[in-house]
């Protein structure tokens, strides 16, 4: 593992391998890390296929420095943006799963020009505000803006998430799914059904708003990981299917 300095002071940890053109970009979820199961499958098929990869964790994510609490949509962004520029050359492939997604339309929009294609993983866009606050108690929203935070229950860790102010009003600062989303490039999005954050409706929207080649796969026994041995696989494949036709 190794670190990749920001002007800040902190830093983002990452793995990286060579490997032939075009790279590949992992990006992942909210509250997750570069180890989880997906991104260690992209890493094995990255080394059986000599394929370039590079995998991180976002600020105070993992083992990155920070304090999740400071973390926002945009420094989350920057931190990918960071990865790009600095850690890979030529055009990528990025990978983004659940919040991922959302980062990775983002930089795809910030750098078109080194983005060859976009995979995405029951994509969480704009998820601070329509699958977050638009469904939060009153109460729940009531501290948040008062309080700065928001404990909130989750069945993906041993401790609950702290949801910000600054988190929830920083991601209204990026949301992209009330317009079109201009993509010149080939898009395959996977959604479970079954996925209890992030409806598969919302991943029609998101299909909907993105001009281009976009397909998207429903899984109809899916839920959010999509980490079963046939959901990796279908992952994978879905990959393949990019790569083979990026000249």
């Amino acid at each position: 593992m190794e670190r990749l300095k920001r002007e800040d002071g902190e830093t983002i940890a990452y793995l990286a391998r060579g490997g032939k053109p075009p790279g590949l970009v992992w990006l992942g979820g909210f509250k997750s890390d570069m180890t989880g199961t997906k991104a260690q499958a992209l890493a094995q098929w990255a080394e059986r296929e000599g394929r370039a990869l590079v995998r991180f964790d976002y600020f105070g994510h993992g083992a990155s420095s920070g304090d999740f609490r400071g973390g926002t949509i945009s420094r989350w962004k920057a931190d990918a943006l960071a990865v790009i520029d600095t850690l890979t050359t030529g055009p990528q492939v990025l990978i983004g799963s659940s919040m991922g997604g959302w980062i990775a339309l983002l930089a795809a929009l910030a750098r078109p020009e080194r983005v060859a294609s976009l995979l995405l993983i029951a994509p969480a866009a704009d998820f601070t505000e329509d699958l977050m606050w638009a469904h939060l108690p009153e109460d729940a929203k009531r501290d948040i803006m008062e309080k700065g935070e928001w404990i909130w229950p989750t069945n993906y860790g041993e401790e609950p998430y702290p949801i910000t102010r600054k988190l929830i009003e920083n991601g209204r600062k990026n949301l992209i799914l009330d317009g079109p989303i201009v993509l010149n490039v080939p898009v395959r999005i996977l959604q479970g059904m079954q996925d209890p954050d992030v409806p598969w409706m919302h991943a029609i929207k998101t299909a909907e708003r993105i001009e281009g080649d976009v397909t998207l796969t429903l899984i109809k026994n899916g839920d959010h990981r999509l980490s079963t041995p046939p959901d990796l696989a279908r992952m994978l494949g879905a990959l393949e299917g990019l790569l083979a036709n990026i000249k």
